[in-house]
């Protein structure tokens, strides 16, 4: 950093000019710190884990501010290493977590039970009847699928239930007192009207037909946040929500926050992907791709979600549960057996030479199959993960394949789901990748653009994506947001970078179309494998 950039960033600093963004992930939470031209002055991050707890996967509310306190005083320690200063006030502040789930919350705003997060695939029914209901598909993961499923199975919590939100949404709630969400994560909860922006009311009367009297006068309305679009003012930090962030006391209050935000539209910000035509891919504990429509989809289709950008725009999302973890529980049996000859090496060195194996295996991956499900997967019909390697006998079982397997098992799920929108004759011209997986240049970025039969572009934040593109939605807020989110990120913010793009090279397309091929008959061996084990 030379001294005219250090200066510049340390008035930024101490003037309150700096922008700062938070994001729940599902391993990770991450604070990053702005300029207001979308420049990274600092960062902090806190790992933390879900429990399986009563057959329901979970995160503990003290956990969570548990680790925002930790993630955001790392990010306080870098600056005050880095500028000789401290961080007393900012321009603005975003928060952004993992979509979807069921945070109720009584008339007291005490948790009525344990946070439910997108993982659990208990609502399978619930998820049936509002698709057929609502003739439109409705995801198990999304909020509504979760009350209805809790009304279904008579849950003894649901007369009193007085609010209902995600989690960005109960962590800007905490931090401002305001009940609010941005519209991308309000469109994982319950379906927007693309025109209005809204909860669609039509569907809002439906259900409250449905429930009859269950959920009160007020009816489902009256327990969903209120929908704010990019570049809305949502609210200002309290003083309590100062000393939650920040125990220390030296953060200020009064500070504007946007809009929180879910972990989809954040990517989406973070790779300059919200125009139309535009997509992009989110590798991590899940997977996930968006796609800005230019038109309607025909019908309804259960591997495709209709959200929208932050700014109410409609996006096709595909969604599967499962991504990288399965990968990672590799990375780590391979860094307990370089430590038990003696090599203590670490997590970056592991991963670099792991995906440069992959790089060296066969096309198809050596007639190996991975199967990375370690909770249940919608898309290819899956109650409860059950992860399997699967081979035959004349397979060829080198660490070559069995990694190139692995990466292959991260997208599968993800193309059959993507090979829905080609078929509506959806155009994509190039898809945008970031998180961990894309860390290590090349590797998973050509796998998946062979995966996905379209060119993938990586820009240098590809894996730090979520809290900066939270923050740069904090910035646009601040900016006054006098023109459309994404002419202000092409002019303000990406103006000067240019992603690596990379094609798709054809022997690797038709290596892993044997594989997809292969992968799809063998669905029935992960099937039975889940009935029986």
């Amino acid at each position: 950093m030379s001294t005219q950039q250090f200066q510049t960033a340390r008035s930024d600093i101490d003037s309150g000019r700096a922008y700062l963004g938070i994001e729940l992930g599902s391993t990770r939470i991450k604070a990053v710190l702005i300029a207001p031209n979308g420049d990274v002055l600092a960062g902090g991050e806190h790992q933390w884990e879900n429990r399986y707890e009563n057959r329901l996967w979970t995160y503990s509310l003290e956990a969570v501010w548990e680790g925002i306190q930790r993630c955001y005083g790392a990010l306080v320690e870098q600056v005050e290493l880095d500028y000789q200063t401290s961080l007393r006030q900012l321009a603005g502040i975003g928060i952004s977590a993992m979509m979807h789930g069921y945070l109720a919350f009584d008339a007291q705003g005490q948790l009525l039970v344990p946070f439910r997060t997108w993982r659990n695939t208990n609502t399978a029914v619930a998820a049936e009847q509002l698709s057929a209901r609502f003739a439109c598909n409705i995801p198990l993961r999304w909020s509504i699928a979760h009350l209805w499923q809790a009304m279904l199975d008579h849950e003894e919590h649901v007369p009193r239930l007085d609010r209902l939100t995600t989690l960005a949404g109960y962590v800007h709630w905490k931090l401002t007192g305001e009940f609010v969400l941005g519209v991308g994560d309000a469109s994982g909860m319950f379906p927007i009207d693309s025109e209005s922006g809204q909860y669609d009311a039509r569907l809002i009367a439906s259900f409250d037909e449905l429930a009859g009297d269950r959920l009160g006068s007020g009816g489902l309305r009256a327990l969903l946040p209120i929908v704010k679009r990019a570049g809305e003012n949502a609210g200002l930090l309290s003083a309590d929500g100062a000393r939650l962030l920040d125990p220390s006391g030296t953060l200020q209050a009064g500070i504007a926050l946007c809009p929180p935000e879910g972990d989809a539209g954040t990517g989406m910000v973070a790779t300059n992907s919200v125009a139309v035509r535009t997509g992009n891919i989110s590798a991590g504990t899940s997977i996930f791709a968006m796609v800005v429509l230019e038109r309607a989809l025909h019908g309804a289709h259960a591997e495709v979600d209709l959200v929208t950008t932050p700014s109410g725009d409609p996006v096709a999302m595909v969604h599967c549960n499962n991504g990288a973890s399965e990968l990672g529980a590799w990375a780590e049996v391979f860094t307990q057996f370089a430590a038990g000859l003696g090599h203590q090496v670490d997590a970056t060195q592991v991963y670099a030479t792991l995906f440069d194996a992959a790089r060296q295996g066969s096309p198809d991956a050596g007639g190996l199959l991975a199967y990375n499900n370690l909770s249940g997967e919608p898309i290819t019909g899956l109650s409860e993960g059950r992860p399997l390697l699967v081979r035959g006998p004349d397979s060829q079982l080198t660490l070559a394949n069995l990694m190139r397997s692995q990466l292959y098992a991260v997208f599968s799920t993800l193309s059959l789901g993507l090979r829905v929108l080609t078929e509506q004759g959806v155009q994509i011209e190039t898809m945008h990748a970031h998180g961990g997986l894309f860390r290590t240049p090349g590797v998973a970025q050509q796998m998946l653009a062979a995966a996905i039969g379209t060119p993938v572009a990586v820009g240098q934040g590809a894996g730090e994506g979520g809290a900066w593109g939270i923050a740069v939605l904090a910035a646009y807020m601040g900016s006054g947001a006098r023109e459309d989110l994404a002419d202000y990120l092409q002019r303000q913010i990406f103006v000067a970078t240019q992603p690596a793009v990379l094609a798709p090279q054809e022997v690797d397309v038709v290596g892993y179309d044997s594989y997809l091929n292969r992968y799809s008959a063998g669905l029935a061996v992960q099937r039975a494998a889940t009935e029986a084990l």
